[in-house]
């Protein structure tokens, strides 16, 4: 098979669902911007597109109908760029990633585009209306739980403690807000954003301004405050909302070539998508996936964890993300503390902080991975996830010199 080539991977900030800067922006508008941005700094013609993959987690609504097509046009593809929508809950946007760069590597297609979208302040988490089949659901309910509540049995089962999780959180918090003092998000794109402003006579207008942040990081977080919040899916239990993800919305996107593409347009690939893999795994403890998904492709490359130079493991929650380092090998705090010069777990900071905007997650994070394997000159990678209704997503990557 043919190399697939990343030339370019960016993404939009990621904001608070409801309070933060893009919550009345349109899922479209956001996904036209990370399309744009993309293309533009791979410095290609958008005629040379042949198809997008784009991952989104909950697609109906505003979200629906085909965005991976709609927001094509809206972003002025021409009529000859193919677009779709790809499914896989949390691993929607490496999903989609992985069936471009496949056509690539097949010799299906020269150039391809992959992304994420989810704009969970207008399409609410689970849909405007959730159906379960009651007959399954009587039989087997653990399908259709709250990802809070797999949280917890993590935690339960393999002893992530309290004390840890908010350990965890807050090193995540401390990693991106020193990110963000050091520039170190260069993925991301300044983003126009919408907000709708009621006057003095009483109309409505919608004014815009430019949003070029993360708005969910807490850079005042500490260990006392973490230890303060009340549990929210289990009275006795161990999951907050301070460790856990936020929900959020965003979009990413990133562009996919050829290595003849790549010569004949003159483009100078970051990174290539090496292998991608998914595994199963429980529904009730669907946070242990990458634990599954991680290995499998470590067998299926020939690697080891030591090859890896850094990892991008989403942060859904931090019992989860923490056993699952466990599993690994890389469990030890030297590996995600931010104080550490150690450290290879999410270093610019996770979910936590950042946000899980579900089906863009897995764009966004090759954004920040390829980002990062650039600026230290690192030369594997892996991005992993786990996946509602028990799965574990990973990709290893990587770095073009």
């Amino acid at each position: 098979m043919r190399d697939a080539y990343i030339v370019s991977a960016v993404r939009t900030p990621g904001c608070r669902r409801n309070k933060g800067a893009l919550a009345q922006t349109s899922p479209e508008k956001l996904i036209v911007q990370a399309l744009n941005g993309a293309i533009g700094r791979a410095g290609i013609d958008k005629g040379e597109v042949d198809d997008l993959m784009l991952g989104c987690s909950f697609p109906e609504a505003e979200q629906g109908l085909n965005i991976g097509r709609i927001a094509l046009q809206m972003a002025g593809f021409p009529d000859s760029v193919s677009g779709a929508t790809v499914n896989r809950f949390c691993a929607s946007g490496l999903e989609a990633v992985a069936q471009s760069a496949t056509r690539v590597m097949a010799g299906w297609s020269e150039v391809c585009m992959a992304g994420g979208i989810e704009s969970m302040s207008i399409v609410p988490m689970g849909g405007n209306m959730p159906r379960p089949l009651a007959s399954w659901a009587k039989e087997s309910p653990d399908v259709y739980i709250s990802m809070g509540v797999t949280a917890e049995n993590v935690a339960n089962r393999y002893k992530i403690s309290r004390e840890l999780q908010d350990e965890f959180a807050y090193h995540s918090n401390m990693k991106a807000a020193e990110a963000q003092k050091k520039g170190y998000f260069t993925e991301i794109i300044p983003t126009v954003a919408d907000k709708f402003v009621e006057k003095s006579d009483g109309t409505i207008v919608c004014e815009t301004f430019v949003q070029n942040f993360d708005d969910g990081v807490r850079a005042d977080t500490t260990i006392e405050g973490l230890k303060k919040l009340k549990t929210v899916f289990a009275a006795l239990g161990s999951v907050t909302a301070g460790n856990s993800s936020q929900t959020t919305d965003g979009a990413a996107a990133s562009v996919i070539m050829s290595g003849d593409a790549v010569k004949r347009l003159g483009v100078k690939p970051l990174a290539k998508l090496v292998c991608y893999t998914t595994a199963g795994c429980k529904s009730d403890e669907m946070g242990v996936g990458p634990a599954y998904a991680i290995p499998k492709l470590l067998k299926l490359t020939g690697k080891k964890v030591e090859d890896i130079g850094l990892w991008e493991l989403n942060e859904a929650f931090a019992s989860q993300a923490i056993y699952s380092a466990q599993q690994l090998g890389i469990g030890d705090k030297k590996y995600w503390a931010y104080d550490s010069p150690d450290k290879i777990i999410n270093i610019n900071g996770g979910a936590i902080a950042l946000g899980h905007p579900l089906g863009c997650t897995g764009s966004k994070l090759l954004a920040t991975l390829v980002a990062n394997m650039q600026r230290l000159g690192v030369r594997y990678g892996v991005e992993s996830m786990c996946i509602g209704g028990g799965m574990g997503a990973a990709a290893l990557i990587e770095l073009c010199e």
